[in-house]
């Protein structure tokens, strides 16, 4: 697995060239796509590993995949932290962690473009409630009426209108992972450096997800199958989409980014429709055109735009979140 990552370096490379801004467009497209169809494939695996396992091994793959990179791409050798950046470390694992798990035990109760639309309002909320712009406050009654209609509080508990009220908690919980993960992973990025960064956290996630992978390892290592749907769910929810948005980001205003990221609920919502059979209503799909309006118009009215930094950690920009990717993301999701 670590091999293919390294052997596709070249080609990304070329492809991400430094006037080849169409190709770093196309690159963060890919980048999102490949999330939720990580997504989606991790869906598949909840009946045998459950989500928190699945969340468990996705983590762990991932992070012994993105060692090997680390040595190819990273100028300077992974060391464990001094005590000055210790606990920042640890925090950033922490959320990862946290929002991995989350996230899947949200998604294993909700369709998938549900779950990421409502984790949406974690990092967007982030981006516009410290703003002191009148502008903004557009984009909070978007996403506030895009929830709204999602969640359909109006109809009665056990209509089948209404969403699993623990499921939407969880997508809430994730989404507030994702934006504290996103503060910590500023911090860390900044002493530490991009992918480092990422592989540190994903090594702190993995221990504390440890209890999880206990049952799911096992079980994924005497079904061979099992084992490579659940590598290829690290690499397309994780390793994949980092290391091409990663080169796209060096090549994009960090508005620009913003914006494109913007459309993921969609392309997850349409995953779910395309892979998983998720039909949803269309008063659903305005809610999540409305989040998704929501967080393009915060993007595009970002005041400061700006070159994205190569130490941003899990492919996610400042403003708006991968990822997971997780994530991201996200890189992170």
């Amino acid at each position: 697995m670590a091999q293919a990552v390294e052997a596709c370096a070249p080609v990304r490379d070329r492809l991400l060239r430094r006037d080849g801004r169409p190709a770093a467009l196309a690159a963060v497209a890919c980048g999102m796509l490949s999330v939720q169809l990580g997504a989606a494939l991790a869906k598949l695996l909840f009946p045998v590993l459950g989500a928190p396992g699945t969340a468990s091994l996705r983590v762990l793959l991932a992070c012994l995949i993105l060692l090997p990179a680390l040595r190819v791409g990273s100028r300077r050798p992974l060391t464990w932290p001094d005590r000055h950046v210790l606990g920042s470390v640890l925090a950033y694992g922490a959320c990862l962690g946290v929002m991995n798990t989350v996230f899947y035990a949200a998604l294993s109760r909700l369709p998938l473009g549900v779950t990421v639309a409502i984790e949406f309002i974690g990092p967007l909320s982030l981006a516009v409630l410290g703003s002191r712009r009148l502008i903004d406050l557009l984009w909070i009654a978007l996403a506030v009426v895009g929830l709204l209609l999602l969640l359909q509080p109006w109809h009665a508990v056990g209509n089948a209108h209404r969403l699993d009220p623990l499921g939407v908690l969880l997508a809430l919980v994730a989404g507030l992972a994702w934006a504290l993960y996103i503060l910590a992973g500023r911090r860390v990025g900044a002493r530490i450096g991009g992918i480092a960064a990422t592989t540190l956290g994903m090594a702190v996630a993995s221990l504390m997800l440890l209890p999880f992978a206990v049952h799911a390892l096992p079980l994924a290592l005497s079904r061979p199958r099992l084992l490579l749907a659940a590598a290829g769910m690290a690499l397309l929810s994780s390793a994949v989409p980092y290391s091409i948005e990663m080169m796209a980001m060096r090549r994009m205003s960090m508005r620009g980014f913003s914006i494109l990221m913007s459309l993921e609920p969609a392309i997850a919502a349409l995953l779910g429709l395309a892979l998983l059979g998720e039909h949803l209503s269309p008063l659903r799909w305005l809610a999540i055109a409305g989040i998704v309006a929501a967080s393009l118009g915060s993007a595009a009215t970002d005041p400061l735009p700006g070159p994205a930094p190569e130490s941003l950690p899990e492919s996610l920009p400042e403003s708006l979140p991968a990822a997971a990717a997780a994530p991201t993301p996200r890189s992170a999701a």
